[in-house]
């Protein structure tokens, strides 16, 4: 499976920004989509994740602010940003499972919100 990101950027505080996430090369079925970040000097965490089924869930610092949607016959992934703050500064990454237990990464889009 290779994942393409983009939408990335550079946007003032209280701005918005749209990532989105696609996923082709392989049959395999995907089952769960996330997208975690990086900032500089700290762990990747999870930012949201997004099932099969529909099951949502997000970080505590992103609830309220962001959205995350999928399109399951597409096999893409997007993520709303909203209210940015200079905390949510890091390089994204769109993450999957299949259903075969397997995982993948994308290569990461910067995020960067101007205080």
């Amino acid at each position: 499976v290779q994942l393409q990101a983009s939408g990335g950027g550079l946007v003032q505080a209280g701005g918005s920004l749209t990532l989105s996430c696609a996923a082709s090369g392989s049959s395999d079925k995907i089952d769960t989509m996330d997208w975690y970040r990086q900032a500089p000097g700290k762990e990747r965490e999870l930012v949201a994740i997004i099932s099969a089924g529909g099951y949502i869930n997000y970080a505590d610092s992103v609830k309220g602010r962001f959205t995350i949607s999928r399109d399951n016959a597409k096999n893409t992934m997007s993520l709303q940003m909203n209210s940015l703050e200079a905390e949510d500064t890091a390089v994204y990454y769109c993450h999957v499972y299949t259903n075969w237990g397997t995982h993948y990464w994308g290569q990461g889009t910067q995020v960067t919100v101007s205080s």
